[in-house]
């Protein structure tokens, strides 16, 4: 497979200090306050405390064999479901989302109902179901032909599809489910396959990510390997066989470190040590001068003016060290002596191997996404605002390219800044909007709970009024999570004993 040329010229963001280096897919594709109507609705689109709790007792009844409760709540679903369509389509934000996390212990009788039912009470319209976290996978045990074991391990559930009930139990209530992904972080249990640790990606110190993420469940894969690509499509082309409506790719990027490692400033902190990455960048040389020059800057981090003229002698019928995105200095310039274009190629070097780091996020998002594509369904990328920011000399160590994902995909910023107030939350989403192409749906991500400050960040509704006044035009928001809004049923959920 070849790369086709690089652009150095369009400046942008994150890529300034590039160039905007942009290359080209090693891996091509397709080659491989409107008061709502029901009186029982409030101004979020909620459901009063009464309306609830007479749809949980229909459920609870439904649930012990009342055939009369049965029917009663499966009308009762169909009406709140027209009613919070009805809602939201005259109340802002038209698609209100929620993150949620499903356990073993949901495939118990009525769970999903539960779950499913408490999101429709607070006015959400959407699902972001995990599908695929810490290294396992929302599929049946039974229909799993993945590299990843299944959420549910329980003895005698083999055959329970928690994924397709799920979409199926959203869907009877008017929520469209989207499938949420883990993308780059593939989780421990693939690192302790012996046949994989080539796919694991490794930086100049011989490390990969189980060494510098705390808690060393995380691990980042090779963006450029051939097997971490196909074991990944699998998976997605698994997961779209339950027909989600919409897939969400998080951890799009790099591992976030801590401390003075939070900044990449030498080739050694990128991720480039492994043999595929490798073999890509020398592949970006255009002529032998290029390639020496990148494989003795990769070998110790720096060139220096006597390599320049070794390599000048070794290769004398050539001009100046060509690689995809480099543009030769003038004539004039050529003629400089080894001392003096030694800094300029250095930095030059630099910057190639931040762009090719970045372009292997990318590529992976656009093999990722194209089964999605091919099938109509939506894709959006989950990303940090910040993760794609310059500091001096040095790049954000996560190396989230955001502002180069296609505008073909929805892009979901997780604005989760804390400082108490929605001051910094606010600029997150006003630094995205800034840089997205016109068209491209920007569906931000608050993290918090209604009617109360949590983890230093205000209550949602605040969030949610300061977003309006910033950026009306916006149809979406999502609330990270589940979780964080019905704590004790996530906790009873989590560590339950399944019967």
């Amino acid at each position: 497979m070849h790369n086709r040329p690089l652009n150095l010229a369009r400046p942008m963001l994150f890529s300034r200090r590039l160039f905007a280096a942009v290359f080209s897919s090693i891996f091509l594709i397709p080659n491989f306050e409107i008061q709502p109507a029901g009186a029982q609705v409030t101004e979020f689109c909620q459901l009063s405390a009464v309306a609830t709790q007479a749809k949980e007792n229909l459920r609870l009844s439904a649930l012990k064999g009342n055939k009369d409760a049965q029917s009663s709540y499966q009308q009762l679903l169909q009406k709140h479901a027209q009613e919070l369509q009805n809602c939201r389509s005259r109340t802002w934000p038209n698609i209100q989302a929620l993150w949620l996390r499903l356990y073993p212990c949901d495939i118990q009788p009525g769970a999903i109902d539960n779950i499913m039912d408490r999101i429709v009470n607070r006015g959400y319209n959407q699902v972001y179901l995990e599908v695929f976290y810490d290294g396992q996978v929302l599929l049946p045990a039974a229909a799993n032909p993945t590299v990843w074991p299944s959420v549910i391990r329980t003895p005698g559930a083999e055959n329970i599809d928690l994924l397709a009930t799920a979409i199926q139990k959203g869907r009877q209530r008017g929520l469209k489910v989207y499938a949420w992904m883990f993308t780059n972080n593939f989780g421990y249990t693939y690192a302790q396959r012996p046949d994989r640790e080539g796919a694991i990606a490794r930086n100049g110190k011989g490390q990969t990510s189980l060494y510098v993420v705390d808690g060393s469940s995380q691990v980042f894969i090779d963006p450029y390997n051939m097997q971490a690509k196909r074991d990944y499509f699998q998976m997605v082309q698994e997961v779209l066989r339950r027909r989600p409506d919409g897939l969400l790719f998080d951890y799009v990027r790099y591992p976030r470190q801590t401390g003075g490692n939070s900044i990449a400033t030498k080739v050694s902190d990128l991720w480039l040590y492994s043999q595929a990455t490798q073999e890509a960048l020398l592949r970006r040389a255009q002529n032998y001068k290029g390639l020496e020059l990148i494989r003795r800057f990769l070998r110790k981090g720096y060139v220096t003016a006597a390599d320049i003229a070794e390599i000048d002698k070794l290769y004398p019928q050539e001009g100046e060290p060509m690689w995809q995105g480099r543009i030769p200095p003038p004539a004039q310039k050529s003629i400089l002596t080894p001392t003096d274009r030694q800094p300029s190629l250095q930095i030059e070097l630099w910057q190639l191997s931040v762009a090719h780091a970045m372009q292997g996020i990318l590529d992976f998002v656009a093999v990722a996404s194209y089964p999605a594509q091919q099938l109509g369904i939506p894709s959006g990328v989950v990303f940090f605002p910040d993760g794609n920011q310059t500091v001096g000399q040095g790049y954000d160590s996560r190396l989230q390219p955001w502002d180069r994902f296609p505008s073909s995909l929805q892009w979901h910023p997780m604005s989760y800044a804390t400082c108490g107030n929605v001051s910094c939350i606010v600029p997150q989403v006003q630094r995205v909007l800034s840089v997205a192409q016109p068209g491209t749906q920007v569906i931000p991500a608050l993290a918090g709970n209604w009617g109360k400050s949590v983890s230093n960040r205000p209550p949602l509704e605040l969030q949610m009024q300061a977003l309006r006044k910033l950026a009306p035009q916006l149809k979406g928001v999502s609330h990270f999570a589940y979780s964080w809004q019905f704590p004790q049923n996530d906790s009873d959920r989590k560590f339950c004993r399944v019967q």
